[in-house]
């Protein structure tokens, strides 16, 4: 198996959650302290670690820098962090908490300028753009607004600018455990074979990341399947 396994940590309110196509009224809690679920994932023998800050997202700043600093310091994770990056002061924020990567979505749609700025101060290796996806548009602002971007030609502007990472979430997929976008993401690599796509959204089982292993996605972000004990780690290591 070469598919990159990447467990999902959700906060609001301090909290590890998990919501449903993105709905903040739909919103479970698995862990009162992210901390120790990051420290477990760490245990299993993860090595990364994907944190999406939700009340970032909706404030439209960085708001639970103190959590991801807690399991940067706790942790030797290579956390990717994202929700409410909206400024530089937000990049430096959450570079100067441990992140070792960004994700930035809504700028790249609203300001491309701001966002290619970002890519060539910080580097490729440093940024992942976000294509938050939901009827083939590229959602914006912790998926409250579509944009008028189509996936497709959004990610060919950024890829010629030098984009090497994109996670891709399919808004209508996340959280349900209804299986993944499998056709989508592979489109997307046909289009760009030589990206490194982090597919998300719908993950259900080990049977879901083997497909997406098959498909020749590079990276899998998943969070309530594991939470709901559908994803057996051991197996999977076990899978060539």
């Amino acid at each position: 198996m070469n598919i990159e396994l990447i467990p999902a940590i959700d906060i609001i309110d301090g909290k590890c959650v998990r919501l449903t196509k993105g709905d903040y009224s739909q919103k479970k809690v698995y862990n009162e302290d992210p901390v120790s679920q990051a420290q477990a994932f760490e245990r299993l023998g993860f090595k990364r670690l994907h944190v999406v800050d939700l009340d970032g997202a909706k404030a439209k700043h960085i708001v639970n820098e103190a959590v991801l600093r807690g399991i940067t310091s706790a942790t030797r994770l290579k956390v990717d962090f994202g929700g409410g990056i909206k400024s530089e002061e937000d990049i430096e924020k959450a570079f100067a908490a441990g992140a070792s990567m960004v994700t930035v979505g809504s700028i790249a749609v609203s300001q491309p300028q701001t966002f290619l700025e970002w890519l060539k101060t910080y580097g490729a290796g440093k940024m992942i753009l976000g294509a938050d996806v939901r009827n083939g548009f590229v959602s914006i602002n912790g998926w409250k607004e579509d944009s008028k971007e189509a996936l497709l030609p959004f990610l060919s502007n950024y890829v010629k600018a030098g984009v090497k990472n994109v996670l891709c979430t399919d808004i209508s997929k996340d959280g349900t455990l209804a299986g993944p976008a499998t056709e989508l993401y592979r489109r997307v690599m046909e289009a760009f074979p030589h990206i490194h796509l982090i597919a998300s959204g719908g993950v259900s089982s080990d049977a879901d990341i083997l497909a997406l292993d098959s498909a020749g996605i590079p990276a899998v972000v998943f969070g309530k399947a594991w939470y709901e004990g559908r994803i057996d780690i051991e197996k999977l290591k076990t899978q060539d």
